[in-house]
């Protein structure tokens, strides 16, 4: 889903297609993936060539993929994160998995020139020296972001009107209620 032109739109589809009480999960690569490879490639392109072209495909944060939960109408909706640190003998050794994937550079934005010999090799040194484990390999990071939403069906939980609560949050954690901006001690 992470490649899907437009995802708030895949999302609606989703939901839309789901009979009620349907639940749709979804797990793609969130914002911070791949951002080593990103940085060593500003680096290396501004100092080649005096400007940066996006060369890393941007992914959502895990708020706004919340967010967009939210926007296609989903239930009960949640996003969670998980970080995965891989090792990589080189950079080179990742930038040629990425490719074999079929992750090569589909950005519309991007330069319509070829990547110079120069630039690459600076970015796989940036890449190098900025982010080398102790072992000697290079780290590559990628997040992992679980949506989990409901299709709406009238027999789900529903939250509580404001005010409506029962019981003391401060009852229940056995406090003292403080308002808001005080101290405690204060009057």
């Amino acid at each position: 889903m992470q490649l899907v032109n437009d995802l708030p739109g895949a999302l609606l589809q989703v939901r839309r297609a789901l009979k009620p009480d349907g639940l749709m999960l979804a797990a793609l690569l969130g914002g911070t993936t791949l951002h080593e490879l990103r940085e060593a490639f500003v680096v290396a392109e501004t100092e080649t060539t005096g400007g940066a072209s996006p060369r890393v495909a941007p992914f959502a944060d895990v708020r706004e993929l919340g967010a967009l939960l939210q926007r296609a109408g989903f239930a009960l909706p949640v996003a969670d994160s998980e970080i995965v640190e891989v090792g990589y003998q080189t950079p080179l050794h990742l930038i040629r998995d990425l490719r074999s994937m079929g992750w090569a550079n589909m950005l519309v934005d991007r330069r319509r020139v070829p990547l110079r010999r120069r630039t690459l090799a600076r970015a796989l040194e940036v890449y190098q020296e900025r982010h080398s484990r102790p072992d000697g390999r290079v780290r590559a990071t990628f997040e992992i972001v679980t949506l989990t939403g409901w299709a709406p069906h009238d027999r789900q939980q529903k939250p509580l009107r404001p005010g409506s609560a029962a019981s003391r949050l401060a009852d229940a954690l056995g406090t003292s209620e403080q308002p808001a901006g005080e101290k405690p001690g204060e009057t």
